[in-house]
């Protein structure tokens, strides 16, 4: 038998102080963790020693062509990983998705494997796979083709090394979008003549347009503030700004700039952070 509805309403209020209970601990840790140190480091950076408000530390970043050249060098080459990573997972999701069979789920295995990699043994498989004297260049040279030029210390090393680290999660997240579209969606396109252009045009990529916001925001948000791969794959000049910050800390021994540059570097993860965080409010807003 129910209980009235006068008990029930007065239990209600008793819920509310779990729920904040339950989500405290997580936004204290974001707050402690994440926000204060970023808004302590935005306040040294604009505060010099000898007190006042300046923006003397930025003036000297934008002033000088290194630091803006690593910038530009990251914005680059985070945006090719970040457009390479769903363009390149995007066949693989659909065809997951739509198969049926072993070869599908040894495929996906395959293509989740590198989650499960540290960072620093991708570096080394690749190096060992590309580099100058590389597995790839032994082959090419037995089967007769010479003047192979090695990504490996470039920016394509970079690039190559963050799309092969990135794949696990862009797969996943394209995986669980697709998961939301309805076979019967599908099949009544086709019943009404539809083509698999159509169909990937007019409902697929409509209905997974928030998937591939979220995971073009992880993808660039991870490869812009990647440091191993970069350190060990990418070129001594121009550097990422992970590397960049770290040489500017330990060896140039500036650590106003090396803080500026951290900013800077936030700011600009941050405005992408505000795109996910949207696209994942609307989806939440659109769900039945």
């Amino acid at each position: 038998m129910s209980a009235p509805p006068s008990t029930q309403s007065a239990r209600e209020p008793r819920r509310f102080p779990v729920g904040l209970a339950l989500v405290a601990a997580p936004v204290l840790l974001i707050l402690v963790f994440v926000l204060l140190p970023a808004l302590l480091a935005v306040l040294s950076t604009v505060r010099p020693e000898d007190g006042g408000w300046s923006l003397q530390s930025y003036r000297v970043f934008l002033a000088d062509p290194l630091s803006t050249g690593n910038l530009l060098f990251t914005v680059q080459t985070t945006l090719v990983t970040a457009l390479a990573l769903p363009a390149l997972c995007l066949p693989v999701a659909l065809y997951l998705r739509f198969s049926k069979g072993r070869l599908p789920a040894f495929v996906q295995a395959v293509a989740v494997f590198p989650l499960f990699v540290p960072g620093v043994i991708i570096a080394y498989a690749l190096i060992r796979f590309m580099g100058p004297n590389g597995t790839l260049a032994t082959v090419l040279h037995h089967i007769g083709i010479d003047g192979y030029r090695s990504p490996y210390l470039t920016s394509w090393g970079t690039i190559i090394g963050l799309v092969w680290e990135g794949v696990p999660l862009t797969l996943l997240i394209l995986l669980s979008g697709l998961a939301q579209i309805q076979d019967a969606a599908i099949d009544a396109a086709r019943d009404v003549g539809a083509g698999r252009l159509r169909i990937l045009t007019g409902i697929i990529l409509p209905l997974i347009r928030n998937s591939l916001i979220v995971a073009f925001s992880l993808s660039f948000l991870g490869a812009f503030g990647a440091f191993t791969l970069p350190y060990v794959l990418g070129p001594a000049s121009p550097e990422m700004m992970g590397v960049f910050m770290r040489r500017t800390l330990t060896q140039v021994l500036d650590p106003l700039q090396a803080e500026t540059q951290a900013v800077v570097s936030f700011m600009i993860c941050a405005f992408i952070g505000m795109v996910y965080v949207r696209s994942v409010a609307r989806s939440h807003r659109t769900a039945p």
